[in-house]
């Protein structure tokens, strides 16, 4: 059968390899293979320890439960800058690099997120309650290698800009113990990219199809899956002032079943229609913050998170083909760890800038990867990786000026803000030996990933 073949094996290997990575526009500051950690700058800044913290809108994403915590109604939202390169070095000393398709990728993943406390909004019978909603990029990748070098055979571009809509609710119990969950909708849209996952390569000669070497082929495919997630935050003690001294979370990201359906395309003509079924894993979390210093004057926190991912049901790829044909793609990736230590220093009434808080932040990050060298992919160029990260913040609150001009709530907000952070992803080099895809892939792999995140605030 034709499409039992070796090239015709590797093309369809190659697409829903990338079609498992759900994700927005790009690989970016991820945990574990495609997992991406990164959904605000302010936890960012301190390696996206946060889970226990969760004090602003983007505890949606981070700990349901910690919105909570927020008085009113808030919004926040934000963008990343991302830049990388990945090294290919063949076993034969054949050098090869790829990127995600310039210095920065474009467009640059966003979240957003609107938190409302209804007890503040004058409802007695909700009192406790909070609800909101986000849009985040949970998963992510895309790696671009030039047209002219030998990966391009196996994988040239990949795409992929689902997006994730977060419904969620919360209600403090009481002073020690708040809950919280919602739902996880992975969709497309047509306004982010090309709404749908792509993946591109290019015909070696004598293949299977009998197309001319250098044929451009595509795969693409789109569905929208539900999940969930639920979380839990543990206050045991607090000041005079009733903030928090000790945090303690725990959050759980169900996985979700992507039934993909796309195409596959030779220079845009239809070849076949293509489906499948892949599973997102499950994601527990647990998470302790502690604050040696809290008063009116100055804070400062120490946060610890662990996560552990469940990729263990991640067997397999199996491709159907509209014509009847169904082939096994074995992936076998295995659980994995991430380690996430943060710190955060805040001035809440600095004498050098009235009216404002001032915070600074710093992290670190240590992945695990799942993937096992036989299924290792170019389109998933993944390894253990540590990642340090630096940050500020600034927020302006009622009675302060922005620039010296314009009052920061001159439009009826409360306060106004902005997070600036920064991140490099230093991987492990990665040593291939037995890949799956032949002596082709098999080699050392490097890459290192820079993302600047970019997150605004405002407090009505």
């Amino acid at each position: 059968m034709q499409f039992l073949t070796s090239l015709s094996r590797t093309l369809v290997v190659q697409l829903w390899v990338v079609l498992v990575v759900v994700s927005a526009s790009l690989e970016i500051a991820e945990g574990a293979a495609f997992r991406v950690l990164d959904q605000s700058a302010a936890a960012t800044g301190q390696g996206t320890a946060f889970a226990a913290q969760a004090n602003d809108p983007s505890a949606i994403h981070f700990n349901p439960a910690g919105i909570t915590q927020l008085r009113g109604v808030q919004f926040s939202g934000g963008a990343l800058m991302v830049g990388a390169n990945v090294t290919y070095k063949g076993a034969n000393g054949t050098k090869m690099k790829g990127d995600f398709g310039g210095t920065v990728a474009y467009p640059p993943p966003t979240h957003l997120y609107f938190t409302a406390n209804l007890g503040d909004l004058g409802s007695e019978l909700f009192k406790g309650w909070s609800v909101g909603i986000g849009l985040t990029n949970p998963f992510g990748i895309s790696v671009d290698y030039p047209d002219s070098s030998q990966l391009a055979l196996v994988a040239s571009n990949v795409e992929l800009p689902l997006i994730d809509i977060k419904p969620t609710v919360a209600w403090k119990l009481n002073e020690y113990i708040a809950v919280g969950g919602g739902l996880d909708i992975y969709t497309f849209a047509s306004f982010i990219g090309e709404g749908q996952g792509e993946f591109k390569q290019t015909a070696a000669a004598g293949n299977a199809f009998g197309l001319p070497a250098g044929t451009s082929l595509e795969a693409n495919g789109k569905d929208t899956a539900l999940g969930f997630n639920a979380s839990v935050l543990w206050t045991p003690f607090r000041n005079d002032d009733g903030k928090p001294l000790l945090n303690v979370a725990f959050v759980f990201h169900s996985g979700a079943d992507l039934n993909l359906k796309g195409q596959f395309l030779a220079n845009g003509g239809l070849i076949a229609d293509t489906r499948t079924t892949i599973e997102l894993p499950n994601v527990f979390t647990g998470a302790i913050a502690v604050w040696p210093m809290r008063d009116q004057f100055r804070e400062w926190k120490i946060e610890i998170d662990v996560d552990y991912e469940d990729w263990r049901d991640f067997n397999d790829l199996n491709l159907n083909l509209s014509n009847g044909a169904s082939v096994p793609f074995p992936r076998n990736y295995n659980d994995a760890f991430v380690l996430m230590i943060g710190t955060e220093y805040r001035w809440l009434q600095p004498r050098w800038l009235p009216d404002w808080e001032t915070t600074v932040r710093a992290g670190y990050v240590y992945s695990e990867s799942p993937i096992p060298s036989s299924t290792f992919e170019p389109g998933v160029p993944d390894s253990a990786y540590s990642a340090p990260s630096v940050g500020i913040g600034f927020l302006c609150k009622t009675g302060g000026y922005l620039l010296g001009l314009l009052r920061c709530d001159h439009f009826g907000n409360k306060a106004i803000g902005v997070d600036l952070a920064y991140q490099v992803l230093l991987r492990q080099t990665r040593g291939v030996s037995n890949s799956n895809n032949g002596a082709v892939l098999n080699g050392e792999w490097d890459s290192t990933v820079h993302v600047g995140a970019l997150t605004l605030r405002v407090n009505f």
